[in-house]
This record gives structure tokens, sequence and C-alpha cells, in this order.
């Protein structure tokens, strides 16, 4: 049920809205192109099977993995509350 101006149905698209905005982020994220034979980080070898498995890929598993463990702030606010868009 929608309140004042707002349509039925817009806090759905909302989220909606919300969850393709972040599938989209995550596919713009993987990597493309050629993979590298040497991790950009460590310069450890990146395993063929790795190469083969995902394309374009950069880093050594170990590496991915201490870069996916690192937070990630996107800086969208779609809440709309008035103390959030004061911060």
């Amino acid at each position: 049920m929608a309140t004042g101006w707002a349509p039925d149905g817009a806090v759905q698209d909302q989220i909606d809205d919300t969850i393709a905005d972040a599938v989209n982020r995550a596919r713009h994220a993987l990597p493309k192109g050629e993979s590298a034979e040497e991790c950009f980080e460590c310069d450890e070898p990146i395993p063929e099977a790795r190469r083969n498995a995902i394309p374009g890929v950069k880093l050594c598993v170990s590496c991915q993995a201490k870069r996916d463990n690192r937070p990630v702030f996107t800086g969208i606010n779609r809440r709309g509350s008035k103390d959030s868009q004061l911060r």
C-alpha cells in the first residue's frame, strides 16, 4: 500500500532497482580480456586452470580472496530518510 503521492508498488520498485543496480555492478566488475600469467599483486604464477575458468583474471586465488574481503561502499542512498540525506 502506497502513501501520499507514491504509486502502488513503489517500495517494491525501489527494491527491484537496488537489486538490478547491484547485479549490473557485479557484472561490470567481472574480469575481461586476456588472463595474466602472473598475479599483479604478488607475482606468483596463476594456474592455467584458473586462467581458463575465468577469462581476464589478473590475481591469484589468495590475493583475490583478500580483495573480496575488503568492505565496499557504494555511496548510493535509496532510503530517502531526511537523517540519511543530511550526512
